[in-house]
């Protein structure tokens, strides 16, 4: 009889940009530590290559009918609605394609919980689907209540300021204004694609990258609310293997903090999409300058649309205290003594890597879920500010004094710590996330039993 291939083959699908492939990297590290071999099925236009920072992992690709640079034009909502319907087709085929060369050595496909179009294929060949998101807990919680609404109804209640200000269902902080941050737009735009990604699917639990003294009323609810497994993995940065940036980074940034003293850098960086107008760049230059504290700034190439002279002029006024950079290995720059705090856009992978060192931040949200993750870093965590409206240079001098050198950054600083160690215990052996691999791993396992049965 011909021996049966071991099922240990984890195929991962993740959102082709930064955000959304870091996270699942980290994931794909955690799992292959247990164990499985890892495959990672990408886009061909792609704009990261993953491949040479994880050579132990194998990527396909998915022949694109819509490609990524599609987003902007056609928008999220019909961007990913036509990306899950195109992309269907071209993923069966790489499934199949894997099947032919290796034999059907895998053991479950995990996919973004944008990429909804695996459910269907896994179905077809008969393997376990679980979902991943690379958002917050409370984030996902957002997208299933909006799931649910009477979308007419609501964007009349949403009119309402009391209805706005209402808490949702229990979940204090989160009030019912806060949900309609949670798309990349207009509300009325993103409840349909919350329609598709949040209804009853047929995976077989929910990963996240959280840990459960983050957002342990988040999680609480989501397992009653979903029925079924919800694994709270994170911060999977801190135990995974992977890099925190996919993107080329500028590591002269270290030595420059080396002569700066003990806690006295901001460090400013608004994520890998994030984009700012030239008045905005100029006043935090001002802001920054007045505020006569050091600072890492990371300026991304075409993150001022239109502007590229601009970068001069700030480097000319923020020369004495500044060091700009294109990029930087930001879990690193975290990591050093010598930064005090982090002006942040406040991704969700961003607030995870400060929360773990213990970094205190400046928030300045831009779109999306960021705004909610401001929420819990002022809120309910206190540890951070929130700077709000048009950036003027006043504020941002204040803002800045206020983390770095009042009693006020102090306290943040202090409860900063004391959530970093909590987050640190949570990874570490029997903490609840160390605890929640080890119950997907034995979860997973045991579906690949049952579909063999």
């Amino acid at each position: 009889m011909e021996k049966r291939a071991e099922k240990r083959r984890m195929v991962l699908v993740p959102v082709p940009a930064q955000g959304h492939i870091t996270p699942m990297m980290q994931l794909g590290q955690a799992l292959y530590s247990k164990g499985f071999s890892i495959t990672v099925a990408l886009g061909e236009s792609n704009l990261v290559s993953p491949s040479q920072h994880f050579p132990d992992f194998q990527f396909v690709i998915i022949p694109e009918s819509l490609p990524v640079s599609q987003f902007e034009k056609l928008g999220s909502l019909d961007f990913f609605l036509n990306l899950n319907k195109a992309n269907e087709a071209n993923f069966k085929e790489c499934i199949a394609q894997l099947v032919l060369q290796q034999g059907n050595d895998i053991a479950c496909i995990i996919y973004d919980e944008y990429m909804y179009f695996c459910e269907a294929v896994a179905t077809e060949f008969n393997l376990p689907s679980v979902r991943s998101t690379a958002n917050s807990a409370t984030s996902h919680v957002g997208g299933c209540i909006l799931n649910k609404v009477n979308a007419e109804k609501f964007l009349i209640d949403m009119k309402d300021q009391e209805f706005r200000d209402k808490v949702v269902e229990n979940l204090h902080p989160l009030r019912y204004k806060h949900l309609e941050n949670l798309g990349f737009g207009p509300l009325e735009s993103f409840l349909e694609i919350f329609k598709e990604i949040f209804s009853k699917r047929t995976s077989s639990a929910l990963i996240i990258n959280t840990a459960s003294c983050l957002e342990s009323v988040s999680l609480s609810w989501l397992q009653q609310e979903l029925g079924i497994p919800v694994y709270p993995l994170g911060p999977l940065h801190i135990t995974a293997s992977a890099p925190s940036s996919l993107l080329e980074e500028d590591r002269s940034c270290m030595e420059w903090l080396n002569k700066q003293k003990p806690r006295s850098v901001i460090y400013i960086s608004i994520g890998s999409i994030a984009h700012m107008e030239t008045k905005e760049v100029l006043e935090m230059a001002w802001g920054l300058y007045d505020s006569n504290q050091a600072f890492l700034w990371v300026i991304r190439p075409g993150s001022i649309p239109g502007s590229e002279s601009l970068l001069e002029d700030v480097s000319k006024i923020v020369s004495e205290k500044g060091y700009i950079v294109k990029w930087a290995p930001q879990v690193e720059v975290l990591a050093h003594p010598s930064v005090g705090g982090f002006w942040s856009h406040c991704g969700w992978n961003s607030t995870l890597e400060s929360v773990a060192e213990g970094v205190p931040m400046i928030c300045r949200p831009f779109t999306g879920e960021q705004k909610l993750n401001t929420l819990y870093i002022e809120n309910v965590w206190s540890v951070g500010i929130q700077l709000e409206g048009e950036v003027q240079r006043g504020d941002v001098e204040r803002a800045v004094k206020r983390l770095l050198v009042d009693d006020e950054g102090a306290c943040m600083r202090e409860r900063a710590l004391v959530l970093k160690e909590k987050v640190i215990a949570s990874v570490g052996s029997g903490g609840s996330s160390y605890n929640a691999l080890d119950e997907l791993v034995k979860s997973l396992e045991t579906c690949v039993k049952i579909c063999d049965s």
